[in-house]
């Protein structure tokens, strides 16, 4: 495990309100009772390649000055279109 991952993973636990050994020893206990990965295994499409591209680009006019500032848009709810 690479530092930065151990670094974020602990200060997970600790916001959960526990370490490292607890969060590994509930994983194993899991895994070992359901005899499988307790876990789903999927890939998020926010982290993809060219989502992160886009928003690299956006973070870079940012830091120029060359960002646009856009009113929030309120997206009505079923309740309202009727």
């Amino acid at each position: 495990m690479d530092e930065e991952l151990k670094k974020n993973m602990e200060q997970t636990c600790q916001e959960l309100g526990m370490n490292m050994t607890t969060a590994i020893t509930i994983f194993a206990k899991k895994l070992t009772r359901e005899k499988r990965n307790p876990f789903e295994v999927s890939i998020d499409p926010f982290y993809s390649e060219s989502n992160m591209e886009h928003l690299r680009r956006g973070v870079e006019a940012l830091n120029a000055g060359k960002g646009v500032e856009h009113d929030i848009i309120e997206v009505a709810n079923e309740e309202n279109l009727v």
